[in-house]
């Protein structure tokens, strides 16, 4: 797989050794001497062609950590990052009191990792997952249920480029998240195979300038927010000045942006 270009060969050919054996990582080291049985060598060469044509580790796994949280996930969601990490970072220093009834909600929910950890986090907490895609709402009910959060989450189809589309999820809420398409068009094909060919291009495609959904979000912002609610979005690098322009043109007030791990300034947020 090194030949191939892909990173981290001897830690990725173990993951996919213990997802053919149907072991624990800690199992599968556990039984290191054991030889492996024909279905297993069998299952194994199947899941390294599929990692060898760069299909994402996560999709080849059905699962993917964020948070510390197990999620499920399939090719019809973005894979959970850390550098999303950084809007619940974000949402919780605004949030400040954990045992509070917040509403929340969540545009482009996905697989559910931002509001359902979220939801995790804050106890008293209802949220509503908005999402054009049945097939990444059905992932989102998975992990609503694996996580045990269902009985607070409403998972709404709808889109939000349709006329009056906030009037679906009535409104008005404490905290709206999002992790909107804000790659440029004619960047995608450019991006690493494993995004550009795999995940879901309406997740990613933000338009000619990766700003479309933004000024969407906008324009909706302080219907969709109770005064003194706030807007949480993830950014690309480099776009943090120019969506804070197009929040603050729509009558709400940025907040200094948060950084993830890298330095780059993730989060955008905003108040009513």
């Amino acid at each position: 797989m090194t030949a191939a270009g892909i990173d981290n060969v001897r830690f990725e050919a173990r993951l996919l050794l213990a997802k053919a054996a149907g072991l624990s990582i800690e199992e599968l080291i556990a039984r290191s001497s054991d030889v492996a049985p024909v279905a297993v060598a069998t299952a194994l060469r199947s899941l390294a062609a599929r990692r060898l044509q760069h299909e994402p580790m996560a999709y080849i796994l059905g699962e993917r950590e964020f948070w510390g949280l197990p999620f499920k996930v399939t090719p019809a969601v973005l894979v959970p990052r850390p550098d999303s990490e950084t809007v619940i970072e974000a949402a919780l220093s605004l949030l400040i009191d954990r045992q509070r009834a917040w509403r929340l909600l969540d545009l482009g929910v996905g697989s559910g990792c931002l509001l359902l950890t979220l939801l995790k986090e804050l106890p008293e907490a209802r949220g509503i997952g908005f999402e054009i895609s049945c097939d990444a709402l059905d992932v989102a009910r998975v992990n609503a249920s694996t996580l045990g959060v269902e009985a607070r989450t409403a998972l709404l189809t709808g889109d939000w480029r349709q006329p009056d589309w906030e009037d679906q999820v009535e409104g008005p809420f404490d905290l709206v998240v999002s992790n909107p398409p804000y790659i440029e068009s004619a960047e995608i094909p450019r991006l690493m195979p494993e995004v550009a060919h795999f995940e879901p291009r309406q997740a990613l495609d933000g338009g000619p300038d990766g700003l479309a959904a933004y000024r969407i979000i906008a324009a909706a912002g302080r219907r969709l927010l109770v005064p003194g609610g706030h807007l949480v979005v993830e950014v690309g690098q480099g776009q943090a000045y120019e969506i804070a322009a197009i929040f603050a043109s729509a009558g709400l007030v940025p907040l200094q942006p948060w950084k993830d791990l890298g330095g780059i300034e993730r989060v955008v947020a905003a108040r009513h």
